[in-house]
Protein backbone atom coordinates (compact mmCIF):
# COMPACT_ATOMS: atom_id res chain seq x y z
CA UNK A 1 0.00 0.00 0.00
CA UNK A 2 0.83 4.10 -1.17
CA UNK A 3 1.00 4.51 3.10
CA UNK A 4 3.62 2.29 3.70
CA UNK A 5 6.52 4.46 2.34
CA UNK A 6 7.44 7.58 3.17
CA UNK A 7 5.84 10.76 2.96
CA UNK A 8 9.15 12.07 0.21
CA UNK A 9 8.86 8.53 -1.50
CA UNK A 10 5.03 9.10 -1.63
CA UNK A 11 5.18 12.22 -3.17
CA UNK A 12 7.88 11.39 -5.76
CA UNK A 13 5.33 8.49 -6.82
CA UNK A 14 2.51 10.68 -7.76
CA UNK A 15 4.64 13.34 -9.03
CA UNK A 16 6.11 10.08 -11.42
CA UNK A 17 2.87 9.14 -12.27
CA UNK A 18 1.64 12.44 -13.54
CA UNK A 19 4.64 13.87 -14.68
CA UNK A 20 7.47 11.02 -15.43
CA UNK A 21 10.82 12.53 -15.77
CA UNK A 22 9.44 15.83 -17.13
CA UNK A 23 9.29 19.38 -15.66
CA UNK A 24 6.14 20.37 -13.90
CA UNK A 25 5.28 23.46 -12.33
CA UNK A 26 6.18 23.82 -9.00
CA UNK A 27 2.91 24.82 -6.97
CA UNK A 28 1.44 21.70 -8.18
CA UNK A 29 4.53 20.46 -7.09
CA UNK A 30 4.15 22.24 -3.89
CA UNK A 31 0.62 21.30 -3.34
CA UNK A 32 1.43 17.65 -3.42
CA UNK A 33 4.57 17.88 -1.27
CA UNK A 34 1.96 19.49 1.16
CA UNK A 35 -0.64 16.77 1.01
CA UNK A 36 1.75 13.92 1.67
CA UNK A 37 3.34 15.67 4.82
CA UNK A 38 6.95 16.64 3.17
CA UNK A 39 8.43 20.05 1.20
CA UNK A 40 9.82 20.35 -2.20
CA UNK A 41 12.69 21.95 -0.64
CA UNK A 42 12.99 18.86 1.73
CA UNK A 43 12.41 16.84 -1.32
CA UNK A 44 15.64 18.95 -3.29
CA UNK A 45 17.60 18.58 -0.35
CA UNK A 46 17.32 15.14 0.19
CA UNK A 47 18.35 14.73 -3.46
CA UNK A 48 15.37 13.25 -5.19
CA UNK A 49 14.32 16.12 -7.23
CA UNK A 50 15.91 19.11 -9.14
CA UNK A 51 13.90 22.35 -8.55
CA UNK A 52 14.63 25.97 -10.40
CA UNK A 53 12.79 28.50 -12.25
CA UNK A 54 9.37 27.62 -10.80
CA UNK A 55 9.98 24.41 -12.52
CA UNK A 56 10.23 21.08 -10.63
CA UNK A 57 11.43 17.53 -11.92
CA UNK A 58 12.46 13.52 -10.44
CA UNK A 59 16.39 13.10 -11.03
CA UNK A 60 16.74 10.18 -13.12
CA UNK A 61 18.77 7.19 -11.42
CA UNK A 62 21.82 8.21 -14.04
CA UNK A 63 21.25 11.88 -12.30
CA UNK A 64 21.85 10.56 -8.62
CA UNK A 65 25.63 11.01 -7.46
CA UNK A 66 28.15 8.20 -7.44
CA UNK A 67 29.96 8.74 -4.54
CA UNK A 68 26.63 8.64 -2.37
CA UNK A 69 26.99 7.02 0.78
CA UNK A 70 23.53 5.97 2.18
CA UNK A 71 24.96 6.18 5.82
CA UNK A 72 26.04 9.22 6.25
CA UNK A 73 22.41 10.61 4.12
CA UNK A 74 20.16 12.46 6.78
CA UNK A 75 17.19 11.78 4.94
CA UNK A 76 16.87 8.66 2.68
CA UNK A 77 13.49 7.95 1.18
CA UNK A 78 12.95 3.92 -0.65
CA UNK A 79 12.75 6.40 -3.74
CA UNK A 80 16.07 7.71 -3.63
CA UNK A 81 17.48 3.93 -2.44
CA UNK A 82 15.67 2.48 -4.64
CA UNK A 83 16.81 4.58 -7.86
CA UNK A 84 20.25 4.55 -6.31
CA UNK A 85 20.33 0.83 -6.62
CA UNK A 86 19.21 1.04 -10.37
CA UNK A 87 22.37 3.36 -11.28
CA UNK A 88 24.67 1.19 -9.15
CA UNK A 89 23.20 -2.13 -10.84
CA UNK A 90 22.91 -0.85 -13.94
CA UNK A 91 26.36 0.22 -13.98
CA UNK A 92 28.53 -1.97 -11.54
CA UNK A 93 26.44 -5.13 -11.89
CA UNK A 94 25.03 -7.32 -9.17
CA UNK A 95 27.78 -7.32 -6.79
CA UNK A 96 27.75 -4.12 -6.08
CA UNK A 97 24.32 -3.63 -6.24
CA UNK A 98 24.00 -6.27 -3.38
CA UNK A 99 27.03 -4.40 -1.60
CA UNK A 100 24.60 -1.28 -1.61
CA UNK A 101 21.48 -2.88 -0.95
CA UNK A 102 23.43 -4.34 2.57
CA UNK A 103 24.02 -0.93 3.63
CA UNK A 104 20.22 0.14 3.33
CA UNK A 105 19.08 -3.35 4.02
CA UNK A 106 15.91 -2.19 6.49
CA UNK A 107 14.53 -0.39 3.43
CA UNK A 108 14.98 -4.22 1.08
CA UNK A 109 11.34 -5.26 1.19
CA UNK A 110 9.87 -1.22 0.50
CA UNK A 111 12.67 -0.85 -2.18
CA UNK A 112 11.54 -4.06 -4.02
CA UNK A 113 7.94 -2.98 -3.58
CA UNK A 114 8.70 0.24 -5.05
CA UNK A 115 10.57 -1.31 -8.16
CA UNK A 116 7.42 -3.89 -8.71
CA UNK A 117 4.61 -0.96 -8.76
CA UNK A 118 6.99 1.29 -11.04
CA UNK A 119 7.24 -1.39 -13.35
CA UNK A 120 3.81 -2.11 -13.76
CA UNK A 121 3.35 2.20 -13.81
CA UNK A 122 5.95 2.46 -16.75
CA UNK A 123 4.44 -0.57 -18.84
CA UNK A 124 1.45 0.60 -18.61
CA UNK A 125 2.09 4.36 -19.55
CA UNK A 126 4.56 2.70 -22.43
CA UNK A 127 7.94 3.70 -20.69
CA UNK A 128 9.62 1.15 -22.26
CA UNK A 129 13.38 1.93 -20.52
CA UNK A 130 12.17 3.21 -17.41
CA UNK A 131 9.97 -0.18 -17.56
CA UNK A 132 13.45 -1.94 -17.95
CA UNK A 133 15.20 -0.81 -15.75
CA UNK A 134 13.04 -1.80 -12.69
CA UNK A 135 12.58 -5.21 -14.26
CA UNK A 136 16.27 -5.98 -14.70
CA UNK A 137 16.31 -4.93 -10.64
CA UNK A 138 13.25 -7.23 -10.14
CA UNK A 139 14.52 -10.17 -11.90
CA UNK A 140 17.80 -9.69 -10.57
CA UNK A 141 16.59 -9.38 -7.11
CA UNK A 142 17.04 -12.72 -5.52
CA UNK A 143 20.61 -12.68 -6.23
CA UNK A 144 21.23 -8.77 -5.12
CA UNK A 145 19.49 -9.80 -1.85
CA UNK A 146 21.88 -12.91 -1.68
CA UNK A 147 24.99 -11.09 -1.58
CA UNK A 148 23.38 -8.20 0.67
CA UNK A 149 22.39 -11.06 2.97
CA UNK A 150 26.23 -12.22 3.34
CA UNK A 151 27.84 -8.87 3.72
CA UNK A 152 29.16 -7.78 7.09
CA UNK A 153 26.69 -5.87 9.29
CA UNK A 154 29.16 -3.56 10.28
CA UNK A 155 29.94 -0.12 9.17
CA UNK A 156 31.24 0.32 6.37
CA UNK A 157 32.92 3.09 4.66
CA UNK A 158 32.78 4.37 1.23
CA UNK A 159 30.93 1.33 -0.83
CA UNK A 160 32.22 3.01 -4.37
CA UNK A 161 35.00 5.97 -5.51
Amino acid sequence: AEDDFDSDTQFCLHWFEQHGWAEGVFGEADVLARAKATSVKGLHDSGVLSSSGGKVRLLRPNEYPADWDPQLDTRLPVWEALHQLIRTFRRWGETEAGQLLAAVKTQGEGIRQLAYRLYTLSERQGWAEDARAYNELITSWNGIYAIADAAPTEKQGKLFD
